[in-house]
């Protein structure tokens, strides 16, 4: 990290250090510099600072409008793999891929063996030792540890009481008005800048087109040693 300020190198070098100083005077959570805790703030007083320039977004945190401008507007992604073609809008999700290369698993179970590339598995590993069942059936009760195994409960035991939406362009079913809107634009939505396949030269204006296209590659062996005649996957 380099700066032409000495506050922003002092407010970088905050970023590895655990002591967390500023304290919200409503909440009491405490952050490692003031600009996290001033984005805090505007969780509480609902002020969104950051505008889009070329929508009617605004956002809390500038790192949220970025990402929002990258995603929606720009589709910049400035985060490429080293090792692959891969490339991504946020940081994060380049540290979560990244760990398809090394096979790191750093969120590791206490109780067992498990251990996970990202958090949010590992949180959702965790309710098998506990037993934690957020999901509920809104028909007859019946509570889940996953969204996804409620909603196929849903259409598989109360199947002529709950509404199907089906996809237009491809065969699935969902069961919410709103969740099919969210599929059609993650899916189905056609984008300006194509996405090219990370196995091959294609590219796509649809994701869907491009997920049915990797599906191509599952079993293909891409990787050859140039020594003899040994080939794999990965």
């Amino acid at each position: 990290f380099t700066s032409l300020r000495i506050s922003s190198l002092n407010d970088h070098v905050k970023t590895h250090s655990n002591e967390k100083r500023h304290v919200c005077h409503l909440c009491l959570r405490a952050f490692r510099t003031s600009t996290l805790l001033y984005n805090h703030l505007n969780v509480h007083t609902g002020i969104r600072p950051y505008k889009c320039s070329d929508c009617e977004m605004a956002f809390v945190t500038s790192g949220e409008l970025s990402r929002h401008r990258r995603y929606k507007h720009t589709l910049e992604k400035p985060f490429k793999c080293s090792v692959c073609k891969y490339s991504s809008v946020e940081a994060s999700k380049m540290k979560r891929h990244m760990r398809s290369h090394t096979g790191e698993r750093p969120y590791a179970c206490e109780l067992c063996s498990y251990a996970s590339k990202d958090a949010y598995k590992l949180k959702r590993h965790m309710r098998t030792h506990s037993g934690e069942k957020p999901y509920e059936c809104c028909v007859c009760q019946a509570r889940f540890t996953q969204s996804g195994t409620m909603k196929i409960h849903m259409l598989q035991k109360h199947g002529e009481n709950v509404p199907k939406y089906q996809c237009p362009h491809c065969s699935t079913f969902i069961t919410r008005k709103s969740d099919l809107g969210v599929h059609l634009r993650n899916l189905h939505s056609y984008m300006a800048v194509a996405i090219k396949c990370c196995y091959c030269e294609a590219v796509f204006h649809e994701r869907y087109a491009l997920i049915q296209h990797k599906k191509t590659h599952r079993n293909e062996k891409r990787f050859k040693c140039d020594q003899c005649s040994y080939a794999c996957k990965q």
